[in-house]
């Protein structure tokens, strides 16, 4: 008989994995890099550890898709879930009430950033979001969001009317397809001049 405390040997693990990546379209819940509901692409992360807080191993609100995130490699170049560990996080990117979007921001080297101290050391230290490799990855997007912006503005030989900005977003983000990886930066930019023009 499986405890409902028991992660290790809980026989369901191929369905929460789908569930998993189904509700983050794609998506490992803290780099934003591509996931596959498989063992090969993947981890079932807990977001209050397993050892610190047996009682939550299986329940759902605790549970997140993550990617292997440098499985393997020196604790350096690891991210994610795999550089995380057993240490806990102050906030759960899939809970709306931790509204982990509005405190955070993209610099224009693909550096991620939180307004919140504490929470910003944990995006570097614990999770390592800041590695080379991921900086980069946003980095590119932003730079397409951005080159899009530019073109725009030249076929319109002006300001770029707030409607493009919105089908902009909406082409990257809306919908309940798979999402691009790291679209989030593209959407985040996106807001920020969204929220600087007049409705």
């Amino acid at each position: 008989m499986v405890s409902p405390t028991d992660f290790d040997t809980y026989p369901e693990k191929d369905t929460l994995r789908q569930a998993l990546v189904s509700e983050q379209r794609g998506l490992c819940c803290y780099c934003m890099g591509r996931i596959h509901p498989n063992t090969n692409s993947m981890k079932i992360e807990h977001w209050r550890s397993r050892a610190k807080c047996p009682s939550e191993r299986l329940k759902y609100q605790n549970l997140l898709g993550a990617c292997l995130g440098g499985q393997g490699q020196p604790a350096s170049k690891q991210h994610c879930d795999t550089r995380k560990g057993d240490r806990d996080l102050k906030r759960n990117p899939s809970n709306l009430a931790h509204n982990v979007e509005a405190l955070i921001r993209y610099e224009t080297d693909g550096s991620i950033r939180a307004n919140d101290v504490d929470f910003d050391l944990q995006i570097d230290r614990v999770l390592n979001l800041n590695l080379v490799a991921l900086k980069n990855n946003r980095k590119n997007v932003l730079d397409a969001v951005l080159d899009w912006w530019r073109l725009e503005k030249k076929r319109v030989r002006g300001s770029v009317p707030r409607s493009r900005f919105i089908r902009q977003r909406n082409q990257r983000v809306a919908g309940d397809r798979p999402l691009q990886p790291y679209c989030q930066v593209a959407a985040w930019w996106l807001d920020q001049r969204l929220a600087r023009m007049a409705p």
